[in-house]
């Protein structure tokens, strides 16, 4: 239902290492981070390292492991987080694709809460 708004490509940029994107939780309610099962970033079909993805929220950063015990800081809905992804070579500017798989752990929920969404994504 939310998947549309998963990836907000105002906020891609090139960096240094890699690259960023604006991501928005696909689920009606914010949760802590640790919440979070899984973040996987896929660029033109490649799917990139989930130990390559580090999550910004509140101004805030967090690597995979750090995401997983952290209790505290929540991403709610609607907030955009920052996704940077570290990437070896050198990213091309213009248009390239953007797929966001983000898996949920939501506790009245017997199953994962995955979503997926892939968007058009021009770099600069």
């Amino acid at each position: 239902m939310y998947e549309k708004y998963m990836i907000v490509p105002e906020k891609a940029k090139k960096t240094e290492k890699g690259f960023e994107i604006g991501a928005r939780l696909p689920y009606y309610r914010g949760v802590s981070l640790s919440m979070v099962e899984e973040i996987e970033v896929s660029l033109d079909g490649e799917t990139l390292p989930q130990s390559d993805v580090a999550i910004t929220v509140h101004g805030n950063t967090y690597n995979l492991e750090q995401r997983e015990n952290e209790t505290d800081d929540r991403w709610e809905m609607g907030e955009v987080a920052t996704l940077s992804v570290a990437k070896a070579g050198d990213l091309s500017a213009g248009e390239h694709t953007i797929g966001l798989k983000i898996n949920l752990r939501i506790g009245y929920m017997p199953f994962p809460s995955i979503r997926v969404f892939e968007k058009k994504v021009n770099f600069t």
